[in-house]
């Protein structure tokens, strides 16, 4: 168990981080809570997304150095407590890119594109994205709506790429 001069010393150095990085425009909080776990304050923080979270203890005050964790990919590392500013934005950037790129390969990994109708109708029933050449008049819309209402609704027009495929004939 750590003596409470120790605790002192950490509370009072947490405190002076979650305002410089206030300062530097980074929200900051400090989970002070001494009635739940570091384990269980750490899945807390997790599950309503935070992207990095701080360690200390008392090596860390020892070493003048945080332990900062990425909720991403849960990479640790150890930081002077001098440079944190820096490398908490560089950090968050990272990460938001990282998320970026994840979500728009999960995306594209969805997205079928499609010339013909029994194409269309087998994308549709893989729940994909549909990405087809589009005529753009209300009474084809209609039909495509009609002929594929299903349990889970029917397919629709959701938005026009500036990258189309080529409209074929017929």
């Amino acid at each position: 168990p750590l003596e409470d001069a120790d605790m002192t010393a950490i509370k009072e150095v947490c405190e002076t981080i979650v305002y410089t990085l206030s300062q530097a425009g980074i929200r900051a909080d400090l989970d002070a809570r001494e009635n739940y776990t570091p384990e269980w304050k750490h899945s807390h923080w997790e599950m309503k997304g935070v992207p990095l979270r701080i360690e200390i203890d008392v090596k860390d005050l020892a070493n003048k150095q945080v332990r900062v964790v990425r909720r991403d990919n849960g990479a640790k590392v150890d930081i002077p407590s001098t440079d944190l500013v820096e490398h908490v934005q560089v950090l968050l950037d990272r990460i938001q890119d990282s998320l970026f790129e994840t979500a728009k390969q999960k995306r594209d990994a969805c997205i079928e594109v499609v010339y013909t109708w029994d194409e269309f109708t087998a994308a549709v029933n893989d729940k994909k994205l549909i990405l087809a050449p589009w005529c753009d008049e209300e009474e084809v819309e209609k039909d495509v709506r009609a002929r594929t209402e299903g349990d889970l609704g029917s397919a629709k027009t959701l938005c026009a790429p500036f990258d189309q495929p080529d409209l074929v004939e017929g």
